[in-house]
């Protein structure tokens, strides 16, 4: 729950970056989650701006110009608007989305270092970096490319090898060569200023260490622990490039503010426009006690938002201190890692162009998965099942059927001996009352899954009292009995609705519409009403099932994308482990392996490697413990087909009978994945 009752908030969303399209493990990762935060708030009437934008600076720009053969403003533009227009049509309410390109930015960056300055905040240091002799120009990190110390990769750039992941300085390269003329560069001295760092490491350990143990995430937590328990140094806040915020001092002729520190103030630049726009004072927004300021990112950028951006943002003694950083981990795609630059990915702007009136399906599926505390999977087998058996099958069919039996019995009006509907079953209104709070307090703990989980239960709840009540059956042996349970459905269907709106939005709106509801729009403490006589609006559905053609579309496209990027796949160099002894035929045949579907998947408490599973094998339904736990999160399987052997003896591992195992195929590295088959199979197939 909220420490204290706050008059504003402001929300951050991180700044991509305008050098390409965004995937959708972006969006998983802060866009998704910020916006169901802004969401409910709203919805809770306090007074939020949301803020986000175009990082438009440093290398990463430059670097696609070069590749695109064009000018990095070009690059800028076309990215922008891409990547906003996706955000849009994806549902994400931004107040405002800014472009860090902006001369109010440039304006407001400049201020902010001009402040830092004139306080002797910054260490001016000469160093010696490397320096192109025939291109005229310090190189940037990205501008240096050599052979990786680490695997050999010969084309490793200056700050990461991305074969093999290490991070790296250029002076670690061996060969090292400019990207700019292929020469070989030299060192050259060059000056700079750098934010100290190691000067405020006694109060991050009191601001973070202390006063956050409990209320920040524990992976954020763990890294900020991890960077101050290791010693902080000082770091450059600005580089010789010419793409860029200048450095407002003179005789900084050639340098630019260093990406990383212009970019989170393009939060606060943005903020500024938004005011200017609204007429409102964007000081009270970063400056005042009485706002919350959070931050959502992925847990990349944990280091600038946790640690860089807040000592900024303490030295210059005016702003307002981030509150909470609910930073997520990774999302994965189809056993992979995503990224844009290999082909294995799915850009915002594919999905919407292949998948059109689906976005809501896609809320729910990366909420559904958030990696919220550990990297999570991204499927296109598992969003089709999350579709199809949870928005189709609970929520559509929860609503359609109400939907359709008022219409059929009433012509779609409300028909009651009162002057408005309400609850008339006591259990009904005190469960829905129980699942407002559980869903506030997960809000309010930046636990989203948790709280759409929440919202789907109230869709159950009603499936459930629907099918104790039979209208369909009573309305002849007991027409009141009929009709009260279906008014109690339909006020029932508006909290759903009300409670749909941080997720699905646009779901929302259509229930509303069909509801007859005028606002658009319904605040958490407005009361839906349903007057005697009032006409509902036809029904329609919701959502549409999912078919495997799709699925196995959207999979062969990224197979071909990624092949057209990196060529046929080249086969995995580490020799596979030598054959077993031979076994013969009888042995064989004597394995019973079936084809099953993992129906519920937990944590076996005080084990990391266990997870307790039960399958539907076809025959029965029936517990596994499975050691794949530090492979696989529980919620990401659900739904997952495998195969089985059936006929194990029955062993018991830590208290728990386990009949039978699910077999998996490991690579030398060690990571698992399911031998499952391609198509669906009914539970029961036999393996041979």
């Amino acid at each position: 729950m909220e420490p204290k009752n706050y008059k504003r908030y402001t929300i951050t969303a991180a700044l991509p970056y305008a050098n390409g399209p965004k995937h959708l493990g972006h969006l998983a990762g802060a866009y998704i989650p910020a916006d169901l935060y802004a969401r409910y708030l709203r919805l809770q009437k306090r007074d939020v701006v949301f803020v986000c934008g175009s990082d438009e600076h440093g290398t990463a720009i430059a670097n696609q110009a070069m590749k695109e053969h064009t000018t990095p403003r070009e690059i800028i533009d076309k990215y922008h608007e891409i990547n906003k227009n996706s955000f849009a049509q994806m549902g994400i309410s931004f107040d405002i989305y800014h472009r860090t390109s902006d001369p109010l930015h440039h304006e407001t960056a400049q201020d902010f270092f001009t402040n830092l300055n004139d306080k002797h905040i910054f260490v001016e240091k000469e160093d010696e970096q490397y320096y192109d002799e025939h291109a005229k120009a310090f190189l940037a990190d990205r501008y240096i490319i050599g052979t990786c110390p680490n695997c050999g990769n010969e084309n490793a750039y200056g700050d990461q090898c991305e074969k093999c992941g290490t991070s790296l300085s250029p002076s670690e390269l061996i060969n090292p060569r400019s990207t700019l003329s292929g020469n070989k560069p030299v060192l050259k001295p060059t000056k700079h200023w750098y934010l100290p760092l190691d000067k405020y490491e006694d109060w991050l350990k009191e601001w973070i260490l202390k006063g956050h143990a409990k209320d920040w995430r524990a992976t954020v937590y763990g890294q900020c622990k991890s960077w101050i328990d290791g010693g902080l140094h000082p770091r450059a806040v600005t580089r010789d490039l010419d793409w860029g915020i200048k450095v407002p001092v003179q005789g900084a002729d050639g340098k630019v503010l260093y990406v990383w520190f212009d970019a989170p103030i393009g939060y606060i630049s943005a903020t500024k426009q938004w005011a200017i726009d609204n007429g409102k004072d964007w000081e009270l927004y970063w400056k005042d006690q009485d706002t919350k300021l959070v931050h959502f990112i992925g847990k990349d950028n944990i280091v600038f938002h946790c640690i860089v951006f807040p000592v900024m943002l303490k030295v210059h003694g005016d702003f307002i201190l981030p509150e909470n950083v609910p930073a997520n981990e990774f999302m994965n795609l189809e056993g992979d890692k995503m990224s844009t630059s290999r082909g294995w990915s799915v850009e915002m702007h594919e999905y919407l162009e292949d998948l059109p009136g689906k976005v809501d399906e896609l809320r729910y599926y990366l909420t559904a998965i958030a990696p919220e505390t550990s990297d999570s999977e991204f499927t296109w087998k598992d969003y089709r099942d999350r579709v199809n058996n949870e928005l189709v099958a609970i929520l559509g069919n929860f609503v359609n059927r109400v939907m359709i039996l008022m219409h059929k019995f009433y012509d779609g009006k409300v028909d009651a001996l009162t002057e408005t509907i309400g609850f008339t079953d006591q259990n009904l209104s005190s469960e829905v009352s129980r699942l407002y709070e559980e869903l506030k307090a997960s809000f309010e703990g930046y636990k989203f899954r948790q709280a759409q989980q929440t919202m789907m239960e109230i869709a159950r709840l009603g499936n459930r009292y629907l099918t104790e009540k039979e209208p369909w059956k009573t309305i002849k042996t007991d027409p009141e009995a009929a009709k009260d349970a279906l008014h109690n459905c339909l006020i029932l269907i508006g909290h759903l609705a009300k409670c749909l709106q941080p997720f699905l939005p646009g779901t929302a709106k259509k229930i509303f519409y069909m509801l007859n509801v005028p606002n658009e729009v319904v605040a958490f403490d407005e009361e839906i009403v349903f007057a005697n006589g009032h006409q509902l609006n036809p029904s329609a559905l919701l959502f549409e099932k999912i078919e495997d053609e799709l699925i196995e579309q959207q999979i062969q496209k990224l197979i071909d994308k990624k092949a057209a990027i990196e060529g046929p796949p080249k086969g995995d160099d580490t020799p596979a482990a030598p054959a077993k002894e031979n076994i013969n035929f009888d042995q064989f045949a004597a394995m019973d392996i079936r084809i099953g579907t993992i129906l519920t998947a937990e944590k076996v408490a005080k084990t990391k490697k266990l997870l307790k599973l039960t399958i539907d094998t076809g025959i029965d339904q029936r517990t596994v413990v499975s050691g794949i736990a530090e492979h696989f999160e529980p919620e990401g399987i659900i739904g997952q087909q495998v195969s089985i052997l059936v006929n194990l003896e029955p062993r018991e591992i830590k208290g728990i009978l386990s009949q039978g195992m699910i077999l998996m195929a490991e690579n030398a590295e060690g990571k698992l994945t399911f031998t499952a088959p391609l198509n669906w199979m009914p539970n029961g197939s036999t393996v041979r």
